[in-house]
């Protein structure tokens, strides 16, 4: 669980709520027709921009914003040492009963078992790794496009609201639910672009950058497994991969 994702977006809802309840009534920011315009009209809009599979893989491909980690860099690096330890060591065979953390990783060590060249291993998971990597675009784009149509759909709201204010001036009663329809529209369309749609988006555009960098990772392991090299040389070639503060500790470790 990122822990970081579910703080944000509930203590930024919480800090609103807190904000309209020492303001006043909660019922008033609630208004049933404002929430249609902005939630489904925004819905529907995303929706002709994409295919229905990519909508509907765009909120799967959300929970990677709150539950998604990938292993700690350092001890996937150290499980790849112990890999080329056993595969230099034993052979390649030996290493089917190995468990990963890293499903990825998992890939690359059964591509080892079936004796797949190099080149080959490298070829197959290297287009393993763009198919990941445009799905979860995928999902992030479709929540880019939440963010930008959900303020256009709040001021389409915001004018209906006014148009039906100022066609009804006569009638005072009418006055106040028009104008509550034509504020809470654009609040209802700020709070979803920017509470809830572009963080999401921003959070799935780091978690590919991240999932990108680790996968680049187990491909050069792989390979570099399968050419044989010393365990050792594998762990200096792959501590590239580590922040500095981080390959500095291992490099004294060693």
């Amino acid at each position: 669980m990122d822990f970081a994702t579910l703080v944000g977006l509930v203590g930024a809802i919480v800090v609103i709520a807190l904000a309209v309840f020492f303001g006043g009534s909660l019922s008033v920011f609630a208004n049933p027709a404002s929430i249609a315009i902005v939630v489904m009209g925004t819905l529907f809009v995303v929706l002709s921009k994409f295919s229905f599979s990519q909508f509907l893989n765009a909120f799967r491909a959300a929970g990677r914003a709150f539950k998604f980690r990938l292993p700690d860099t350092g001890a996937l690096i150290e499980e790849v040492v112990e890999v080329a330890d056993i595969a230099r060591k034993k052979g390649m065979l030996e290493l089917e009963n190995h468990e990963s953390s890293s499903s990825f990783f998992q890939q690359g060590i059964r591509h080892m078992i079936d004796g797949q060249d190099p080149e080959t291993t490298k070829a197959l998971m290297a287009k393993e790794r763009l198919m990941t990597l445009e799905r979860n675009r995928m999902g992030s784009k479709v929540f880019h496009a939440m963010g930008d149509v959900a303020p256009a759909m709040g001021m389409i709201g915001t004018i209906i609201g006014l148009v039906q204010m100022l066609s009804n001036m006569e009638d005072p009663k009418s006055i106040g639910p028009a104008m509550a329809v034509a504020l809470l529209t654009t609040l209802y369309g700020a709070m979803i672009a920017n509470m809830v749609a572009i963080p999401i988006a921003d959070k799935l555009e780091l978690r590919i950058t991240e999932e990108a960098r680790m996968q680049a990772l187990v491909i050069d392991a792989v390979t570099t497994i399968q050419q044989g090299q010393n365990p050792r040389v594998v762990e200096q070639m792959l501590s590239s991969y580590l922040p500095p503060e981080k390959r500095e500790q291992s490099e004294e470790a060693a």
